[in-house]
């Protein structure tokens, strides 16, 4: 990826050559007010539908049943054409917003969707780390602070060395009053599975057949096998969470207060902040929006509001990218809202129900 870095710079600096230092800015602004909104599960998809076509018999008696679906839904188009109804565009919600605007936007250059394509790769380059941040953190912790020990009790270090470790270590894990430490949050998870599989309680060893001694084991199990969300969602216990003093907060007035500390709630409130690394959900509903080309994106609406001056800034962003007016559906106090911006002026208006 280093050697790809290397040559996406390269390319981007050929284009601030050939178009102008300001002009590949601002494209690249605008691209990267979006950059999280890359779907990686298409990588995977991609993947299957090669070992499907792998799987597939090169030839035989039957091979003109392979496809049929596919033409009679290319058939079953041709007839909504010939009536005048037009084919959804797309005909699925699409994830992807930098790979729809790439290969759709009417306006753009090669170079434009060059940029779009650069800034999609590396994003997707770090999906696998920003899924497994709060573990990654807490994993390299954990070992830091074992390595550190167990050299300090052989004396490899020197005692001065030690207790710079130390400092360093315990600012490194210092929890935030209005925030999550994935470094602190990660470490204490991991420290308490290893614990508890080490130490099965009676129920334990005979319901679930655990056995002492296990820690070390489970927590290399879950360092292979989960991602934040699972590891939150399993391991962050109600003692845990009454442990490290979580709760959800709220503004009320001009003062922060306390609003829930049911460990369930928060919890599942904190696992659902990190779906989707903590973004909106928004797809791509409609490319083709009163047949004059206007692009209609959807906010699939999870319980989080959209921070509305800051969804109509990026509308902006996004229509230099489209080229045409630009619709966001989303919720907004109970209500489905669709926030515009035309080019010249955002505008805001409710949904019927």
């Amino acid at each position: 990826m280093i050697d790809k870095v290397g040559g996406h710079a390269e390319r981007i600096a050929k284009y601030e050559f050939d178009h102008g230092k300001d002009e590949v800015e601002r494209f690249l602004d605008s691209v990267l007010s979006i950059q999280e909104h890359v779907d990686y599960n298409l990588l995977l998809r991609s993947n299957d539908a090669k070992d499907e076509k792998a799987a597939q018999p090169s030839s035989g008696a039957y091979d003109d049943l392979w496809g049929l679906e596919d033409k009679e839904k290319r058939a079953e188009e041709e007839r909504e054409r010939r009536l005048g109804k037009p084919p959804k565009f797309p005909e699925k919600p699409e994830k992807d917003l930098l790979l729809f605007l790439m290969r759709h936007a009417p306006h753009l250059t090669p170079w434009q969707r060059d940029i779009i394509d650069i800034v999609r790769i590396e994003m997707l380059y770090f999906v696998p780390q920003m899924q497994t941040k709060t573990m990654n953190e807490g994993w390299a912790s954990i070992w830091h602070s074992r390595i550190m020990r167990e050299m300090g009790d052989k004396g490899l270090i020197s005692d001065s060395d030690t207790v710079e470790f130390a400092q360093l270590h315990s600012s490194v894990l210092t929890p935030s009053r209005t925030s999550l430490n994935p470094y602190y949050i990660g470490f204490k998870i991991f420290e308490d599975i290893e614990r508890r599989w080490d130490n099965p309680t009676p129920e334990e060893r005979d319901r679930l057949g655990r056995k002492p001694g296990m820690g070390r084991q489970k927590i290399f199990e879950v360092r292979e096998l989960d991602n934040d969300v699972s590891f939150l969602r399993n391991y962050l216990t109600e003692d845990l969470v009454r442990d490290l003093d979580l709760y959800l907060y709220k503004k009320d007035g001009d003062e922060w207060v306390v609003a829930e500390k049911n460990w369930q709630k928060v919890r599942d409130t904190i696992v659902a902040n990190m779906t989707n690394f903590g973004h909106p959900y928004l797809v791509v509903d409609n490319g083709d929006y009163r047949g004059n080309r206007e692009l209609y994106i959807k906010h699939l609406f999870e319980g989080q509001e959209l921070d509305l001056n800051y969804a109509e800034k990026t509308l902006h962003h996004v229509f230099q990218l489209w080229g045409r007016p630009i619709h966001l559906e989303t919720v907004f106090e109970g209500k489905r809202i669709l926030l515009t911006y035309d080019g010249e002026r955002n505008s805001k208006s409710t949904l019927e129900k």
